[in-house]
């Protein structure tokens, strides 16, 4: 593995569609069992909901050598200064090596930098891991719980 020095950060464009599609795939795969089959393929997305929401939404990927690692994407709203981020996936085999901090890092900067207040998330019960990823960087249970495909969505919240 190479070292965390070797991981750029940048913006996702449509050429990346299909990394950012294999990465979710790989990323999510040990999850599907778990999740309802539209639940898992609106986690993974398709060629289709890949590229809309790579319109929809500011994305970053995380590379390295060229090859796409990592993904997050972020819905932001100025009018009400908050934004929510989608997407956060990496490769399994760079769990661990501090890809998933430095998504998380650069999507906040680039929000903070666009005067958002409050990020929001989801994540399913499944996903235990991500939960305390998240806690450790700030991120804490707003209380609103909604139906994700009929599974628990827990929304996360951070102040910025």
């Amino acid at each position: 593995m190479d070292s965390t020095a070797d991981i750029e950060i940048r913006p996702a464009t449509n050429q990346d569609a299909t990394a950012i599609l294999k990465c979710l795939a790989a990323a999510f795969e040990t999850y599907k069992k778990d999740y309802s089959p539209p639940a898992f393929a609106d986690t993974v997305l398709t060629n289709e909901t890949v590229h809309v929401r790579l319109q929809q939404m500011h994305a970053l990927v995380a590379t390295v050598s060229g090859n796409v690692v990592g993904t997050i994407a972020a819905a932001w709203h100025p009018d009400i200064k908050e934004a929510h981020l989608r997407g956060m996936a990496v490769l399994p085999e760079w769990h661990g090596q501090g890809v998933a901090a430095k998504l998380l890092a650069a999507i906040e900067a680039w929000l903070l930098s666009r005067s958002i207040k409050r990020m929001t998330l989801d994540t399913t019960l499944p996903l235990a891991a991500a939960m305390k990823f998240y806690e450790k960087h700030g991120y804490h249970r707003s209380g609103k719980i909604g139906d994700f495909f009929g599974m628990p969505l827990i929304e996360y919240e951070k102040r910025l």
